[in-house]
This record gives structure tokens, C-alpha cells and sequence, in this order.
């Protein structure tokens, strides 16, 4: 009967993910929020009995099916993006800025402020900071109507026209979710070997400092290696954009997550880096279009599976611990700690130089920090390595949190990114200064 159910839901999804796109493209109502509602309404009624909904009983499954959907957003995410990046070419870093920026400052200030926040309404500290470490990240999978629609190849590839807002947003969510990795495995430090610190040298070193490397660098092998193999190998049977291929961005995504995990990196990085590696080859190939629209119909698909899912647990039991320090962190997230922290790193109060982002569109980017799916991987990461961090309250908390993200943020997404279009200048691409 299980199964059945299971099925019935896919199917639920799948027609959904059809119709939704369309269906709801002149209205301020996101796929989100329709399907977690119709989650809701299905969780009201007897249809979903059966189903395996405690999180804490089926971590493993929850860690597993949200760890797919996380990579597979992250491959889309990567390849979306058209702006080059070269470390060794200082254009193309302030290129970035925004992201560094939301990155180096932005994330780090959301997590201590909802770990301390969390620790003054009475939550453990190693609870408060996994509080704060898996809500602080944005999430790549729920904040499509904010991002960058995706790769311009062809002739499009040569107007110079991007939206700023829209690439900050999309560049912070790739790269923040495999950072934000180093932060949960110090909540689980502190929740299995306690608070006298004397293992922080090897977090430091280990996983905060080699687990990123490693990611990172494996990300841009695999991404180089099939680059070369897709475009410029000699064995035609090899040069697989010719054939168009798409199923590569599959198999790009999958070699490179486990590439990374084997070594003990931090395989999200290395997924996002080998879609951005990817895409620097041959970019103006319709190649990279065509493996975007598999990366993105999977994501679809998934994304859609688990906010249905995720819905109907609300109304069965996900919200029953919910108290006051629940609601105080995720209210605080959404409308405080995010918005804030992110005008700070952008510098929202400054004059802007021309050609970066405007004071209006720094508050556009610090506000639209979508929470979503990858937290529910965190948080089910974390409750599987130390049983403390998985309480019930942790799991209403965030679930709480995501919904207030994916209705505020989507009931506001389209009228503002529109506003933000329509003022939008060409030519942008000069960072946040």
C-alpha cells in the first residue's frame, strides 16, 4: 500500500510540474506554494495514511531523496550561469563581487545570528548552530523565480545584457550550499565530542579548509575532462555534443558528486564546479542548453515530489512541535537576519558606482534568501551522525521556516523581479561596489 501511495504522489507531482509553469505564469502564486498547499489539503484527508512521514524514522530516506535534489538543481544552477569566471583576471573576480560578498560576509553573519538567537530562546547550542547553519544557506532548488532563466548560446550569446539581481542570487546559491557544510559539521562536533574545543584545529583544517579544496578542485577536473571529451576529443564517438547528447549533464553531475565524496570533499561544491567548468567550454553551444533543459525537467520533477510530500507532512504531524522558538527563528530569518545581513555585505547604504547593482536592487538581493530543500538535506545529514540534533522541535523549526520562505518569497518574487526587470540596465556585470 505504501508504494502505491509513493506512486500515486509521483504522479500527483509530475502532472503538476506539467501544468504549473504555464498555469501560473501571469499570477504572484510560485509551483511552491501550490504544491505545498495541495500537500496540505491531501494531508487533511485519509488518501495519505501509510506514508512514511515521521522524519525522524525515515532520515535515511529523507537525507537521500533531498541530497538528489540539491545536486541536480546545483548542475542546473551551474550551467544557467553565462558570466565567466577566472580567478587569475581581476575583471572577472569583481565580476563576482556580489557573490563574495553574499558569500563571505552575508552567510557567515546569518549563521551566527540565527545560532545565537536560537541560543537565547533556550535551544542547545549545538542545536542552535545547526539551526544556523542549515537555515543560512539559499536554496538553489525553491528560488528559480529569482534566478537566471538559463544558458545563452547562439547568437544570443553575444548580447551583452544580464541582470545583475538575478546572477547574484544564482551565484550565491550555487556555491553557498556546499559552504555551508563546514558550519553542520561543527553542530555535530559539538553535539558528539562537546564543548571543550579541543577538536576545532581539525575543523579548521579539515572540514572547513580541505573538504572545500577538495571540492572544488575535483569539480573542475571532472568539468574540464568532460569538456575536452564533449567538444574536442578526436574519437567522434567521444565528442558527444555533436550527437546532442544531453544525458551528459547526468552523468557530469553523478561522477563529480561521488568523485568528491569518495575523497571526502564536499561534493555539492564540486557539482556546482563542474557545471561552471562545463559551461566555459565552447559557450556560445547549443550544447549547454540542451543539457540545462535535462538538469532542469529532473529538478522540476523532484523539487515538485518533495514539496507535495513535505506538505502533506505539515498537516500530519510535521508542526506538532512547534513552540516559540521555532517561530522566533524563522520569522526573524526571513523578515531580519537575512534582509539585514545582506545589506551589510552589499553595502545597500552606499552610493553605487555605475553599472552595479543599485541601492534598490542590494534590499532586492538581501531579501530573497529562499530556504528550501537544502535544509531539510542538512538538518536529516545531521540527525542521522549525532540522534540530539534530530529532535522534534528541530524538524518543526525548519519546516516552519521553509514554508514562511516559500510563501513570502513567493508571493513577492514575480511582482518584484518584474520591477527589477523593467529598470534593469544592459551591460551590467561590474559586481556590487
Amino acid at each position: 500500500m505504501t508504494s502505491d501511495l509513493v506512486y500515486l504522489v509521483a504522479g500527483l507531482a509530475l502532472l503538476l510540474a506539467i501544468v504549473l509553469p504555464s498555469l501560473l505564469s501571469r499570477w504572484a502564486v510560485s509551483s511552491p506554494m501550490v504544491l505545498v498547499g495541495v500537500g496540505m489539503l491531501l494531508g487533511l484527508t485519509p488518501l495519505p495514511d501509510g506514508l512514511p512521514l515521521d522524519p525522524q524514522e525515515n532520515q535515511a530516506v529523507i537525507e537521500h531523496v533531498t541530497e538528489l535534489v540539491v545536486i541536480v538543481a546545483l548542475m542546473g544552477v551551474g550551467l544557467a550561469i553565462d558570466r565567466p569566471l577566472s580567478l587569475r583576471r581581476r575583471r572577472s573576480w569583481r565580476a563576482w563581487g556580489g557573490a563574495w560578498r553574499m558569500l563571505g560576509i552575508a552567510m557567515p553573519l546569518c549563521i551566527a545570528g540565527v545560532a545565537l538567537l536560537g541560543w537565547a530562546v533556550g535551544a542547545p547550542l549545538a542545536a542552535a548552530v545547526l539551526l544556523g547553519a542549515v537555515l543560512a544557506p539559499t536554496d538553489p532548488v525553491l528560488a528559480a523565480d529569482v534566478q537566471v532563466a538559463g544558458p545563452k548560446t547562439g547568437e544570443e550569446h553575444e548580447v551583452d545584457e544580464e541582470d545583475e539581481v538575478r546572477f547574484t542570487l544564482t551565484s550565491e546559491a550555487g556555491l553557498n550550499d556546499g559552504l555551508a557544510f563546514p558550519f553542520v559539521y561543527l553542530a555535530i562536533l559539538l553535539a558528539t565530542k562537546g564543548t571543550d574545543l579541543t577538536w576545532m584545529p581539525t575543523w579548521v583544517g579539515f572540514y572547513l579548509l580541505v573538504k572545500v579544496a577538495l571540492g572544488v578542485a575535483i569539480g573542475y577536473v571532472v568539468g574540464r575532462v568532460l569538456a575536452v571529451a564533449a567538444f574536442r576529443s578526436r574519437s567522434r564517438s567521444l565528442r558527444v555534443a555533436e550527437r546532442g547528447e544531453s544525458l551528459l549533464a547526468v552523468a557530469a553531475l553523478v561522477t563529480s558528486y561521488g568523485a568528491a565524496e569518495v575523497a571526502q570533499g564536499y561534493g555539492f561544491l564540486a557539482v556546482f564546479v563542474c557545471a561552471l567548468t562545463f559551461r566555459s567550454a565552447e559557450r556560445s553551444h547549443d550544447y549547454h542548453r540542451a543539457m540545462h533543459e535535462v538538469a532542469e525537467r529532473l529538478e522540476r520533477l523532484l523539487t515538485l515530489f518533495v514539496l507535495l510530500v513535505l506538505g502533506i507532512a505539515l498537516t500530519r504531524g510535521l508542526l506538532e512541535n512547534l513552540d516559540l522558538r521555532g517561530v522566533t527563528v524563522a520569522v526573524a530569518l526571513v523578515f531580519l537576519i537575512r534582509p539585514l545581513a545582506g545589506a551589510l555585505a552589499l553595502g545597500a547604504w552606499r552610493r553605487s558606482r555605475p553599472g552595479a547593482l543599485t541601492r534598490g536592487e542590494k534590499w532586492v538581493v538581501a531579501f530573497f534568501g529562499v530556504r528550501g530543500i537544502g535544509s531539510i538535506y542538512y538538518l536529516a545529514y545531521a540527525a542521522g551522525e549525532a540522534d540530539s540534533l534530530g529532535r522534534p522541535w528541530v524538524w518543526s523549526a525548519v519546516g516552519f521556516t521553509i514554508v514562511l520562505s516559500v510563501f513570502v518569497h513567493g508571493v513577492l518574487a514575480t511582482p518584484v523581479m518584474d520591477r527589477v526587470g523593467r529598470s534593469a540596465k544592459p551591460g551590467l556585470g561590474a559586481g556590487a561596489d
